[in-house]
């Protein structure tokens, strides 16, 4: 199986600062790139992380304030260039279209690649392939906003002492998966279900329903902490979360591994942040992100 992994492009909320882009995650997922609310200067980072136009399937944008989409014009025109021998899909609130078409057609150039449309404007699932359904929920934010979740299917793991108890080796192994019985074995009595991997993503938003919605379950959890606790007032007037709030969402959530990001340039150490969502109550994995940075999705339960 091909990586699981997220590279993180850009960490800064609003403006970039000196040491943080605009935002820009890219999730690696069996062989397919999904890249995440490309802000200014995406293109750029993705150069400096190893990450190719070839390597991007789907360009998820949660919503159109500019940090979170002020890099889809180069990183359209660069899929284009580089002749991406496959087709990428966009997806974006539907009430943000005419922002979609004016970043995709910013500035002159050749278009070589099938860019395909798929605005979301309900929450539901978006997309069913065999290694994910990539489901949205909407979020609560000044301007529509949308969070994104893959859910891998679940499957089948095969207990090596039940198959030997029950004499089963070889290619019934797979017969029994196949056909769900060999004899009087039945595929429960020789294996356990797998969870799949659960990946979220949630962007400028306050609480609501469907931040729990997304989080619930999650190996891995992306969640915005723009501001740090002692401006929680602020954040929610502005549609955003603090540190504190995001580990108590990814507590309540049973989320495996919580990564904080979208900083304020108001506050020059976030590390703070993972100390109050410690101090909300999570205790799993935890990392605040910083640019440049590849986090492995948790190996699956």
């Amino acid at each position: 199986m091909s990586a699981r992994e997220l590279v993180v492009l850009g960490t800064a909320s609003q403006v970039p600062t000196r040491h943080r882009n605009h935002n820009g995650y890219l999730l690696r997922w069996d062989g397919e790139g999904i890249l995440f609310d490309p802000g200014e200067g995406t293109q750029r980072q993705m150069l400096r992380a190893g990450v190719a136009a070839h390597d991007l399937n789907r360009i998820c944008v949660t919503h159109f304030h500019g940090d979170h989409s002020l890099g889809l014009p180069g990183v359209i025109q660069g899929i284009n260039l580089n002749r991406v021998p496959h087709p990428v899909t966009a997806h974006y609130p539907r009430s943000g279209q005419r922002f979609f078409d004016r970043l995709r057609y910013a500035s002159a150039y050749r278009e070589t690649v099938e860019i395909t449309e798929a605005p979301v404007d309900r929450d539901g699932d978006l997309v069913v392939t065999p290694s994910y359904t990539l489901q949205t929920r909407k979020l609560s934010h000044p301007v529509e906003a949308y969070g994104y979740r893959l859910v891998e299917p679940d499957g089948r793991r095969m207990l090596p002492e039940r198959l030997a108890a029950n004499g089963i080796k070889g290619p019934d192994v797979g017969r029994i998966q196949r056909e769900g019985a060999l004899g009087d074995v039945t595929l429960d009595d020789v294996s356990e279900l797998r969870h799949g991997q659960r990946f979220a993503f949630v962007m400028d938003t306050r609480l609501c329903d469907g931040v729990y919605a997304l989080a619930d379950g999650c190996d891995m959890l992306v969640i915005e902490s723009t501001f740090q606790d002692e401006d929680a007032e602020l954040a929610d007037d502005s549609g955003h979360l603090t540190a504190g709030q995001a580990g108590r969402v990814a507590q309540e959530a049973g989320v495996r591994h919580l990564v904080l990001t979208h900083f304020s340039q108001r506050y020059s150490e976030p590390e703070v942040c993972e100390r109050q969502a410690r101090a909300a109550g999570f205790e799993g994995e935890l990392t605040v992100a910083h640019d440049l940075q590849t986090v492995p999705v948790p190996k699956r339960r």
